[in-house]
């Protein structure tokens, strides 16, 4: 059992409370088996009707997973980052299955492993204070925790732009796109957390009255040309297209992308192309776990994790250092099914 994470029974609701403040509640392996022993101890008990996501103190809901740990094990063997994958993944499709109703109050930084505990819920509240993301090909890994399966059903070519750019949505953003069921304001947060368990019946009724305008989502303006210059799912052909384009936001969004890791644009770019096509989302977890367990010991998540978090210079060197040096046969290597033996499932 760990402190890192709360779960206990609130009359007719099962709560689940992330409590790592100084890590932005950032998610380690026994906080994802905590948070899979409650879900599973509330799946046959009748006397909890919903269950309530959302973090204890701090500024946000969650920043992620240990991303430190999982570069050390990658150093190693690797083996202690797969268990992390393999824990985190079963958490993910738990919620996305889970029959009982779910509530995740994203009211902060909502990135990477917050975002796999949140967009398997059934209702989803940003607020004024969400910051949304999935900024992961700045250290050299690629939006996963079902990200293949969430980004490609965005609008248009907004999830490739996400994926690439790891650009952080703000709540009225992350409304408009679908990736948030509704909008509160962050001092009626508690108040909805009341009435839910007050009346588990009737959510949708207390996110409803709840609600607020949330202002206009200026990420939407850029979906003409987000859907012009990303329209492919080769990378190469997104930096020609940004190239010629003139423009001020494709000069802006090129200089972003040559901060990114090229071998994971690419895999990004693959994960979502094979992600729309998917038929379950177990099919979904089974692929990026075997894409995670290959990309983790891999030179650029290593690099990008000493250039963002442990020298902070933000100059990693990666290798191959342009697109044209990926070649398609490193990304087929990265994305081979595992073998039966390694691969991911659902259940033990």
């Amino acid at each position: 059992m760990t402190s890192d994470v709360l779960t206990f029974v609130d009359g007719p609701i099962g709560r689940i409370r992330l409590n790592r403040p100084k890590a932005i509640h950032a998610l380690t392996t026994p906080m994802c088996v905590a948070v899979l022993d409650a879900l599973e101890a509330w799946r046959g008990d009748d006397g909890v009707r919903a269950i309530i996501i959302d973090h204890a103190e701090g500024r946000g809901f969650c920043a992620g997973g240990d991303i430190r740990m999982l570069a050390e094990s990658g150093a190693k063997d690797g083996a202690e980052a797969r268990e992390f994958f393999h824990t985190e993944y079963r958490m993910n499709h738990r919620l996305f299955t889970y029959v009982k109703a779910t509530v995740a109050f994203m009211d902060g930084i909502t990135m990477g492993g917050g975002v796999g505990i949140s967009q398997p819920c059934r209702y989803r509240v940003a607020t004024e204070n969400t910051k949304f993301a999935m900024p992961e090909t700045g250290i050299g890994l690629f939006p996963d925790v079902g990200g293949g399966w969430y980004l490609s059903r965005l609008p248009g070519r907004i999830g490739q732009y996400l994926a690439l750019t790891g650009h952080r949505l703000d709540g009225a953003e992350t409304f408009a796109l679908g990736l948030a069921t509704h909008y509160l304001p962050a001092d009626q947060v508690e108040e909805a957390k009341r009435r839910i368990a007050a009346d588990p019946g009737a959510i949708v009724e207390a996110l409803d009255t709840l609600s607020a305008e949330p202002g206009p989502a200026a990420l939407l303006d850029k979906r003409a040309e987000i859907d012009r210059l990303f329209a492919s799912d080769k990378l190469e052909d997104i930096y020609a297209a940004l190239e010629a384009d003139g423009g001020e936001f494709a000069a802006a969004t090129l200089a972003t992308l040559k901060t990114k890791s090229p071998q994971t644009m690419k895999v990004s770019l693959k994960l979502l192309k094979d992600g729309k096509g998917m038929a379950s989302f177990a099919d979904e977890m089974r692929q990026e776990y075997a894409v995670g367990a290959r990309v983790v010991q891999r030179h650029d998540f290593l690099e990008g994790v000493r250039a963002v978090i442990v020298d902070r210079d933000n100059a990693p060197k990666w290798d191959p250092a342009t697109p044209e040096g990926v070649s398609d046969h490193v990304i087929d290597q990265i994305f081979a099914p595992l073998p039966d033996a390694e691969a991911w499932t659902p259940h033990d």
